[in-house]
């Protein structure tokens, strides 16, 4: 990886590699053989990737956007944050990459644009299996990602399946997400601008009925399958949502919810989505006065408040 130059190819062979990697180099491929191809957490970190607890950092800087980084067919597993992590992109592209039992996320990336998350397998992650920021740690309104996608991947067995946080201008889609607390969150605040002009299409999000303790900021989840809460102008379309079922404040199928800073969900279109067998409704709007919402030619049996299906 040191000695790569901007193009290159680092072919990592079979095999279970005890070390974590620091991508600085534009336009740079490490790709390994698949599933055969594994990164686990050294024994003692020497690196600042492994010290903060990341299997891959794929890194820019402040002030220049690292671009045109390919990460592909390999396996990170173990880590006590990410299996992967990007701060400061430009044109990342994650592609059938297996990240399985990380503590925090599986796949991560804030400051960022244009990226693309394909055919991944996220599995058993603390938190969300795919989680996309405009920062991490700091408060403020959401930014544009420039048409970053998330696609055919699988997520399975994590708190949540897709979380989107404070962005704008980004596409999930196609992607199977199941045995998750919840499904897909689209998470804005009191910030400005809001999270939204999105799109949730095409999605499987099928019985997502794991048991996850509430946080600071989050009541216990169970039986979420889409939430937007304090989201704008989102498009959330098409999707098969089944069978996801709990008693928390945010479960349902599609839940419109208000979230704890009151931060209100505006202008979001709900449409021509298929959904059956959600608890405690097919479709969920806890908006108490009009904020613009439309729901539409979506396929359901039961709806809070009703009529809405």
């Amino acid at each position: 990886m040191d000695a790569a130059k901007s193009g290159d190819t680092v072919l990592v062979l079979p095999g279970t590699y005890h070390q974590s990697v620091k991508v600085t180099t534009p336009g740079l491929i490490l790709r390994g053989m698949g599933n055969a191809t594994v990164l686990k957490p050294a024994p003692k970190a020497t690196d600042d990737c492994g010290k903060r607890g990341n299997g891959i950092c794929v890194s820019g800087t402040k002030t220049k956007l690292l671009k045109g980084v390919t990460v592909s067919d390999l396996k990170v597993t173990g880590f006590s944050r990410a299996g992967v992590l990007a701060v400061g992109t430009d044109g990342l592209t994650v592609r059938r990459v297996t990240a399985e039992k990380n503590a925090v996320w599986g796949l991560a990336e804030e400051r960022s644009q244009h990226s693309a998350y394909r055919e991944n397998a996220v599995r058993n992650s603390g938190d969300a299996g795919i989680f996309l920021a405009n920062t991490i740690t700091a408060e403020q309104g959401a930014t544009d990602t420039k048409g970053t996608l998330i696609t055919s991947n699988r997520m399975e067995n994590n708190r949540i399946g897709v979380t989107v946080r404070r962005l704008r201008n980004l596409t999930v889609t196609s992607n199977d997400i199941t045995g998750n607390c919840a499904g897909v969150f689209v998470v804005g605040d009191e910030n400005k601008p809001k999270a939204g002009a999105l799109t949730v299409r095409g999605n499987r999000v099928v019985k997502n009925n794991k048991y996850c303790a509430k946080t600071e900021r989050l009541p216990f989840l169970q039986g979420s399958g889409i939430v937007l809460t304090g989201a704008e102008k989102t498009d959330v379309t098409g999707n098969e949502v089944t069978g996801n079922s709990g008693t928390s404040p945010l479960s349902g199928g599609i839940v419109l919810f208000k979230s704890f800073v009151g931060a209100t969900n505006d202008n979001n279109r709900i449409r021509d989505n298929s959904l059956r067998d959600n608890s405690p409704a097919d479709l969920i709007n806890q908006e108490t006065a009009k904020r613009g919402n439309a729901f539409a030619h979506n396929f359901c049996r039961a709806s809070k408040p009703t009529g809405l299906c």
